[in-house]
């Protein structure tokens, strides 16, 4: 394995345990992200160019889920831990993995609402007053992640 796809692991780890744990993703996190992206672009390409190939999927990963933070869908966390990840696959990994993250958290999404549906059936919901009525919130970190490590898997 390479050394992106050992930070791709190791900090989506790190934004799945700290996503459940707590529903937020500690800066450090996505920071972290950009860091080994920016050493892994430079590293591959040179610095103008590395340098360049990190801003490009950086920038793009944080405008793709931006639209969706303006619109109260997800939180900042995961716009900075996708723009993170941007920076370490440049374009246009960062498209696909944008791509497999929306089918991921499509799922997640799809499941989490069954297993409410089916614990509401069966008597079993929690009664949580920590969230709004009709403002319910899925940690978005494991989709983010799931996206990242899919879109790292050679193709052919």
């Amino acid at each position: 394995m390479t050394a992106q796809v050992w930070i791709a692991i190791l900090v989506g780890l790190a934004a799945i345990v700290d996503d459940l744990a707590r529903r937020q993703i500690a800066n450090w996190i996505p920071a972290a992200a950009l860091a080994g992206g920016l050493g892994w672009q430079i590293g591959q390409h040179g610095v103008l160019l590395g340098a360049g190939y990190a801003l490009a999927g950086s920038g793009v990963g944080f405008l793709v889920f931006l639209i969706f933070y303006l619109l109260g869908g997800m939180g900042g966390g995961d716009v900075k831990l996708m723009a993170g990840f941007g920076a370490l696959l440049g374009l246009p990994g960062v498209l696909w993995a944008a791509l497999w993250t929306a089918a991921a958290g499509g799922i997640l999404a799809v499941t989490v609402l069954a297993v409410k549906s089916i614990g509401r059936w069966f008597g079993l919901a929690r009664k949580s007053g920590s969230e709004a009525p009709g403002k319910e919130t899925i940690p978005y970190a494991p989709a983010i992640a799931l996206g990242v490590w899919l879109s790292l898997v050679p193709k052919g």
